[in-house]
């Protein structure tokens, strides 16, 4: 089902560096691309491949009866059944011009319809030149020939495509990955009994039945059972995930202990995982506005390299020198300007960029994200769900007299029968000491400042300052902690037992664990790091102070968010903002890249360009180091790219000929072309070395919870 749904567009789809579809299309051998799907980019390696082959399998012997095998390596065997060299050169060359140097021509036909210049124009011409030249001189009673050129310039120009494509095929190690990760079969319930189908057979509402250690077949909720489930491949998150009724599920993620139901609510390419795919994908084909730049820039260098090649041609002939080796200079000044490592140089660079995030759960939406990306300096981050976990949650208890634990059990027995998330709040913190359970008789709710009743004889007093105020408790010495705790931000809780004020409970919205490693990461990186939020100054300032945050934006209304990221824009920061909500979405419009935290609202995902799955802070300063890793590839590719060219044109067109007697013949200019666009390709795959953040929570550099000062 879903690697089905997902493979309707192969991973190779992208192309070539053969400018796209015409070189793509051409590759597949079937007429012109436009009515046939692409070749994947397995086919198209071996399609290449094949081509390189043929094309070296007949460029040998062509090359011994030329000119070269005769003279420099001494070759003497005469051509068979009496023919002239040139002749049975010609006839050698057909296979190579007729099925390996096709697709160059018919490359050329599609950029001319579409008119625009490119690489396959430049191979064509060149190719073209040397062989019908050749021709020509064959066909009139023989002479100098250049089907070597010919032939051999084919073989080198399709072993660098060859070479190539494996490295695009690596950059896609990714993609493929993830499409491998769909379970081929699933286990469904029809009619009562249990019925293993293909996945791609499930439909939504079909009853999944997932057994420990197999891989869920579609996204969906768990109906029955209890298990951990591994996410680590669709999210990043190396923790097995605990997983009950009413949980949802991913599909393609693995079933790690209990056995569990599963309610299919989305299938193919509805699931998280496709979605993924695709986002990946869409990525990889994007174009930067650094890759517009490369195509701007390989136009006109193909429009040069045709001027330069003529100009070439002529300029020979008027200094004196015979047609045959003017069109020798003018072939290599063609071929060795060929804007391939120029085409090359952003795509391979943004694919291994995107495949790279997609690995650590940071999913780019497009090229312009990654590139975005680099130049960030200034990341404003929301408070709620983005830097803090979005629920209360125990942070100290303060008392006089009481052990901290006991307060926290009898506080907890009356708190177990309220449903306020304040209430849910100590009761987990109880639990998380083990502190042991009481029960509590005589519960009474008092709606907006508390609960009271008896808990082991102890009449037991729970809520806010109006709640001891009506039952005539005084909180004495408590008030100032209180006091000091509300001005850090915190709910005080108070506690009075036996009509005596005992304790103070604070409750925070917490901070995540790795909030503070983020804000640390991205210091280092020279990024400044905002706190934006609709909560009250105290509170903001008391997480922003834990985490080390540069600064504090407070109090801001959810419409005007977007204003706020604004201002820090015209003051000419690059800005990123983290969210999650509904509320963020404006905001994450407005920035210059919008983050979306991976658990939050579909909306804020919709409006953002990165989604971080693992909904993690710590992912934002490793997205923005993967932006700046693939952005510096591509400037070391455009900047090799466009200094060889500068280097290799005059060496190409003879300039050095008459004073030092270098000459560069076609097939040295066609090999070392072909290295430029090789070097390119692996210069851009060693991004998937780049060192980035390694999570580690235990040096979150967060203060240990519940270490509030005592009164």
């Amino acid at each position: 089902m879903m690697a089905e749904s997902v493979r309707g567009k192969p991973e190779g789809q992208h192309g070539t560096h053969m400018d796209g579809d015409a070189g793509v299309h051409a590759g597949t051998g079937k007429g012109n691309g436009g009515s046939h799907a692409p070749m994947s980019m397995d086919g198209m390696v071996r399609d290449m491949r094949s081509r390189f082959l043929v094309a070296l399998l007949f460029s040998i012997p062509i090359l011994l009866w030329s000119p070269i095998g005769r003279e420099v390596i001494g070759f003497s065997t005469p051509a068979p059944f009496g023919m002239r060299d040139d002749v049975w050169m010609l006839i050698l060359s057909l296979p190579v011009m007729g099925y390996s140097a096709w697709l160059f021509f018919e490359g050329a036909y599609q950029a001319l319809k579409a008119h625009t210049l490119d690489m396959m124009v430049l191979v064509a011409v060149a190719i073209g030149a040397g062989w019908l030249y050749s021709l020509g001189i064959t066909l009139t009673g023989g002479g100098e020939v250049f089907y070597e050129a010919a032939t051999v310039l084919a073989a080198f120009v399709l072993l660098g495509h060859w070479f190539e494509m494996r490295a695009r095929g690596g950059a896609n190690d990714a993609i493929r990955a993830l499409l491998d990760l769909a379970p081929p079969r699933a286990v469904v319930l029809r009619d009562g009994d249990e019925v293993e189908i293909p996945t791609a057979d499930v439909v939504v509402g079909d009853l999944l039945v997932v057994r420990p250690g197999s891989k869920i077949a579609a996204d969906g909720v768990v109906q029955e059972g209890q298990s951990e489930v591994d996410e680590s491949m669709v999210t990043g998150e190396s923790l097995p995930v605990s997983k009950g009724p009413g949980d949802e599920v991913i599909g393609a993620t693995i079933n790690k202990s209990g056995a569990m139901r599963v309610r299919a609510t989305k299938v193919g390419s509805e699931t998280a995982l496709a979605q993924i795919v695709k986002l990946v994908q869409e990525a990889q084909n994007s174009k930067a506005p650094g890759q517009r730049l490369a195509d701007r820039a390989a136009f006109w260098l193909v429009f040069v390299a045709l001027i330069g090649g003529s100009v070439t041609f002529l300029a020979w002939l008027l200094a004196g020198r015979d047609v045959s080796e003017a069109l020798l200079f003018a072939i290599t000044v063609v071929v060795i300007t060929c804007p391939d490592a120029l085409g090359l140089a952003t795509p391979t660079a943004i694919m291994v960029g995107a495949g790279l995030g997609a690995k650590r759960g940071i999913l780019f939406k497009n090229a312009m994200a990654l590139e975005r990306s680099a130049r960030i300096d200034v990341v404003v981050m929301d408070k709620t769900g983005t830097l803090t976990r979005g629920e209360p949650e125990v942070t100290g208890v303060v008392t006089d007299d009481y052990n901290e634990n006991e307060l926290l059990r009898l506080v907890a027995a009356i708190e177990r029968q309220s449903e306020h998330p304040l209430a849910e709040a100590v009761v987990r913190a109880a639990e998380d000491r083990g502190v042991p359970r009481a029960e509590a008789t005589s519960f009474q709710s008092i709606a907006g400042h508390g609960a009271t009743g008896t808990v082991e004889g102890h009449q037991v007093v729970v809520g806010n300052r109006r709640l001891l105020e009506r039952e005539g408790i005084h909180v004495g010495s408590l008030s100032k902690a209180r006091d000091r705790l509300t001005a850090t931000g915190h709910t005080a809780v108070t506690v009075a037992i036996d009509g005596e004020p005992a304790g103070l409970i604070a409750i925070a919205d917490a901070a995540r664990e790795t909030a503070a490693a983020a804000v640390r990461e991205l210091h280092a990186a020279q990024v400044q790091v905002v706190m934006l939020t609709g909560d009250n100054e105290a509170t903001a300032r008391r997480i922003a102070a834990d985490l080390g945050i540069d600064d504090v934006i407070a109090d801001v209304l959810p419409q005007d968010k977007a204003a706020k990221i604004s201002e820090l824009q015209r003051a000419g920061k690059k800005v990123a903002m983290v969210g999650d909500g509904v509320n963020d979405a404006p905001a994450l419009a407005q920035a210059d890249l919008g983050v979306a935290i991976g658990a939050g609202t579909d909306v804020a995902i919709e409006a953002a360009d990165v989604v971080l799955m693992r909904s993690d802070p710590h992912d934002v300063a490793t997205a923005l180091k993967i932006g700046r890793g693939t952005l510096r590839k591509m400037r070391q590719n455009l900047g090799w790219a466009v200094g060889y060219n500068a280097i290799a044109l005059p060496i190409a067109a003879g300039l050095l000929e008459p004073r030092f007697g270098l000459v560069l013949r076609p097939e040295i200019a066609a090999l070392s072309m072909s290295g430029s666009s090789l070097l390119v390709a692996v210069n851009a795959l060693m991004l998937k070395g780049l060192h980035l953040p390694v999570l580690n929570p235990s040096a979150s550099g967060l203060p240990e919870q519940g270490k509030v000062s005592r009164a």
